[in-house]
This record gives structure tokens, sequence and C-alpha cells, in this order.
């Protein structure tokens, strides 16, 4: 499981100037935590974070967290200025040829990663991308075609969809990279035109990180006990604490990398 933690965050600063954007905190813990957390709650246990800016602090934050019991997490340097699929393609002699799995730093949702999965095996192509329809900024004005307002939509969903991150690769997508890639243009788009990308369509929450009033919303959202991807997170966070303590836990199936 690769988790993209290199960026900038730039649109973050009020937060970014002293720590890189996957250690932004949502209810006290960083937001890259609630990602692990998301995909260990599932049955992950195998995670590389592919780090370049402030990855110094990343790797600590690593090294002291109490994981839960069987869950790996390595930081791996991928370079500061690297662009996006120029770090999974430096992570390649990791992935051991094998099918895994990829997101980013920034982006929650109530995901079901089993069949995310199930649906990337039956379809047989290289990759798949989830995708997401976000709510819009703004509310929407309705016209009908004399310029007449038939009515007001607060903040609808867009009707076009978008990518979510949440990827499945198979081994043979790593073709599609080399060290420059960006891995949302030339990879995908090669990737589409040869008939080997296919999107996963994901109807529930999904929030990305992108802004100071995204991590405000995200942090009033686990403060008020709804957060959607709550319920995995506090579950890994106890099997952690009871490994410490030497409570058995149930035994973790093999996950993708």
């Amino acid at each position: 499981m690769v988790i993209l933690c290199g960026g900038r965050g730039t649109r973050l600063q009020e937060h970014t100037r002293e720590i890189p954007k996957p250690l932004v905190e949502i209810g006290a813990m960083p937001i890259v935590w609630h990602v692990i957390q998301l995909y260990a709650g599932q049955g992950f246990d195998r995670f590389l974070l592919a780090t370049g800016y402030k990855g110094h602090l990343i790797e600590r934050f690593v090294a002291q967290e109490r994981w839960p019991a069987g869950v790996q997490v390595r930081c791996v340097d991928t370079g500061l200025d690297t662009p996006t699929g120029g770090r999974i393609e430096k992570l390649a002699p990791l992935l051991a040829g094998a099918r895994f799995c990829a997101t980013y730093a920034d982006g929650l949702a109530d995901i079901d990663l089993c069949a995310l999965l199930a649906f990337h095996a039956e379809h047989g192509a290289l990759a798949t991308m989830t995708v997401v329809r976000p709510q819009l900024q703004f509310g929407v004005t309705d016209l009908d075609g004399d310029g007449r307002v038939t009515g007001f939509r607060e903040k609808p969903r867009s009707e076009h969809w978008i990518n979510g991150g949440f990827f499945c690769f198979d081994a043979g997508a790593l073709d599609y990279l080399d060290a420059d890639s960006v891995l949302e243009r030339a990879p995908l788009e090669r990737l589409a035109g040869d008939g080997q990308l296919r999107a996963h369509r994901h109807e529930g929450f999904w929030e990305c990180m992108d802004t100071y009033k995204d991590a405000v919303a995200l942090n009033d959202l686990w403060a008020s006990g709804r957060a959607p991807w709550r319920a995995g997170a506090q579950a890994t966070r106890r099997r952690a604490r009871n490994s410490d303590t030497g409570s058995r836990t149930p035994r973790r199936r093999r996950s993708p990398a």
C-alpha cells in the first residue's frame, strides 16, 4: 500500500510552513494517520509512505506511533520535488512485481476497499481509479431557457466525476511511469488510451484536505462524532493499545502492498 506524502501543500500554508501536509491534524492526529487507519481497519498491513517535503518529520511520527499488531509502516524518501508518478516509480523495487494500492495522504472516504479490490480483479485492466462527485463550493441557480430562475440548490454534488485517489494497480502499470511522471497526466492518460484504466464509482462520503477551510471542516466533523471514517480509525487504535499490553488481536488477512 503506497501513500503519497511528498507534496508541499502550498494551499495550506497556515500549517505547512512548519510541518508537511500529511501531518496536519484532524482530531489531534495527523491526517496520514487517519488514512493508514482507514486501510488498516480493512485488513491492509504493509504501508510505504513516499515522502519528500519535510519527510524527516513524517518519519519521526511513524517511528513514535504505536501501530496495531502486524501493521508495518515504512517511510521512503522519494525526493523533494519528485512528481506523484515519479514517487511511485521510485518505489518499484519495493513492490516486488505484485499488485498494489495507492492513494493520497490528504483524502478520506467511507470507501469499501474490499469492493474496490474485487472490482479491480474482475475487470482485468492494469489500473483502477476511484472516482467521486464532490460537493460544489457554491450554491446553484436553476434557470429555464428564457433565463427565468426556477429554483436554487445549496451546494449540490457535482454532475461530473473526478479523480478521488484510492487506486489499484497491477505491476504492469509501473511501465507507464518514469522519474518525471505526474501520475494524473501522461500515465493515466496513456493507460486510458490503451484501455487499461477503469473507474470505480464511489457514491459515499469523500473529502480532501486542500485548504485551511477543508481542515476546519474535517476537524469539526471528527469532533461531532459523525466522521464516516471514524469507526475504523478507533478500532485500529484499540488494537494498537492491545498489542502493547499483550492482549490477543484478530488474525489479519494478507493484503496487497
